[in-house]
């Protein structure tokens, strides 16, 4: 599976309920949840974006692994902002938010190692282990393992079957599925593992 940012529902679901080895030695491609996530805010579905350093066409393809964020923007604090008033009055955002805050003040420079730090930081708030394991190399087909690597792609709507729950802003839009796990974390605090538990993966038997 691709390490992505705050990974979404299905994302976690695969990571709670499997085994996972991390996507390694990949290229970077655009308009995936490598470098972006989506949550709810009072104006419905919303999109938050990561910029990187693109190293320009002339290179040619760039390892996911060597992606450099962009530090030239205040990103980060726009995203933190977005989360806090999106999910402020949610259930449990003031019960995460000491241990999410360090996510967005540590300096990182690789956008996969960030989204490491991301991704533990939902792991210890849902309480499973983080993989340590990662490929060695790169196979466009698996014979070794479950495919989930395209669960990445955000382009493509990832059908699962997932029960709605309470969102912050349902009285204004019908229930938003699959977004970031952090939205299920800030609605359902501690039930959020057993939640995930209950999710049919959406993966590719090897």
């Amino acid at each position: 599976m691709h390490p992505t940012y705050f990974p979404s529902i299905a994302n976690m679901a695969v990571l709670v309920q499997a085994d996972v080895v991390w996507e390694y030695h990949d290229n970077f491609q655009k308009q995936t949840y490598r470098n972006r996530c989506y949550v709810c805010t009072d104006q419905g579905k919303h999109m938050l974006n990561i910029p990187i350093q693109h190293i320009g066409e002339n290179n040619g393809r760039q390892l996911y692994n060597q992606v450099q964020l962009d530090h030239s923007t205040f990103w980060k604090k726009t995203h933190l902002k977005t989360l806090q008033t999106a999910y402020r009055t949610s259930p449990f955002f003031e019960f995460y938010e000491d241990d999410l805050l360090p996510v967005f003040e540590k300096k990182y420079d690789s956008l996969m190692d960030y989204n490491f730090a991301t991704i533990a930081f939902l792991c210890e708030a849902i309480g499973v282990d983080f993989p340590q394991e990662k490929t060695e190399s790169f196979e466009l087909e698996t014979t070794q393992f479950n495919d989930a690597r395209h669960l990445v792609n955000a382009k493509k709507p990832v059908s699962i079957v997932q029960e709605t729950y309470t969102q912050v802003f349902d009285d204004r839009h019908d229930f938003v599925p699959n977004l970031s796990a952090l939205d299920l974390l800030f609605n359902k605090g501690p039930e959020s593992l057993e939640y995930l538990q209950n999710i049919k993966l959406p993966i590719k038997n090897a």
